[in-house]
């Protein structure tokens, strides 16, 4: 699905499936001394949506190649991922993403996430300390924060009604214009930052056979939890961009998450003009950011 110079695809087994992940194997990214000290690795979790997958960090990741061995997983459901025909559940997501980490890092890594995803890989990093040495996270938010019940908006209801969700999905999202729609009006702070290579890769990903169950799952709000009732137990030194336009989960929210644990979470940064993933809307400012993270504040 990705075609990125220098990476390739790769795939490994959990209890939940295969999970696909792209890394630096090749040229111009190959060091040829073999002797020379491992690379520490850098792992990127894409965030839901109709047709996410680890495209969404594709602008971002090859910046840190030379420097780190970089993992890009397709998680569970989505991308080139193995997609169980099944609704799933938070506790899915936690157990594909430790699982993950386990077998292919022999030691702490540091993680970078995406909004949902952040907020599960925060509860990993709760559960399982010893397999973060930092987190990076872009709008982590469980989408239920601080009592908010997502489950009970009028588009979660609507979905949760059998066979108009199929409906919904294949008409309203699982085209090119429903992705499209998606990304501009929920995603994207400015429409005209959505280009065609965005579009097809999120389309591609969003008509893989029963894509439908992990994108309803998620937009029904099965996956949706209260992160405030965790980040306080948070001990890995952690970071926080948020998107200023981000919807439904605005900066006040990670301002608050933020000032509830701040021995954890060192840094949080607000950028301007900017939707849920920055990563894509502004890739250049994102790598900037995370290398300061990297360099300064979680040192």
């Amino acid at each position: 699905m990705l075609q990125i110079p220098g990476f390739s695809q790769h795939s490994l087994n959990t209890s939940l499936g295969k999970m696909v992940y792209y890394t630096a194997d090749r040229a111009p990214w190959l060091r040829e001394e073999v002797s020379q000290k491992p690379l520490p690795t850098l792992v990127f979790l894409h965030g839901f949506g109709g047709g996410s997958s680890a495209y969404e960090w594709s602008k971002v990741y090859p910046a840190f190649a030379s420097e780190y061995r970089i993992l890009a997983p397709d998680l569970i459901g989505w991308g080139s991922s193995s997609h169980l025909d099944r609704n799933y559940q938070i506790d899915d997501y936690l157990t594909s993403i430790t699982e993950f980490l386990e077998k292919s890092c022999d030691e702490p890594t540091t993680v970078i996430a995406s909004s949902l995803t952040a907020a599960f890989t925060i509860r990993v990093a709760i559960a399982i300390p010893e397999l973060f040495k930092s987190l990076i996270l872009t709008t982590p938010a469980g989408l239920s924060d601080f009592g908010e019940n997502y489950t009970r908006s009028f588009f979660a209801q609507l979905v949760s009604t059998p066979i108009l969700d199929r409906f919904i999905y294949q008409f309203g999202v699982a085209n090119e214009l429903g992705i499209r729609n998606f990304l501009e009006q929920r995603q994207f702070a400015r429409p005209e930052r959505v280009y065609p290579e965005i579009v097809a890769a999120y389309l591609e990903s969003a008509q893989q056979p029963n894509a439908e169950y992990s994108a309803l799952s998620f937009v029904r709000g099965d996956l949706c939890f209260d992160l405030s009732k965790y980040i306080e137990q948070l001990t890995i030194p952690t970071a926080i961009i948020w998107g200023q336009k981000s919807q439904f989960t605005g900066p006040e929210i990670g301002k608050r998450l933020a000032e509830m644990n701040p021995t954890a979470i060192r840094a949080f940064q607000v950028i301007e003009e900017v939707g849920l993933t920055p990563q894509l809307e502004l890739p250049a400012v994102t790598i900037g950011l995370i290398r300061k993270f990297l360099n300064f504040e979680l040192t």
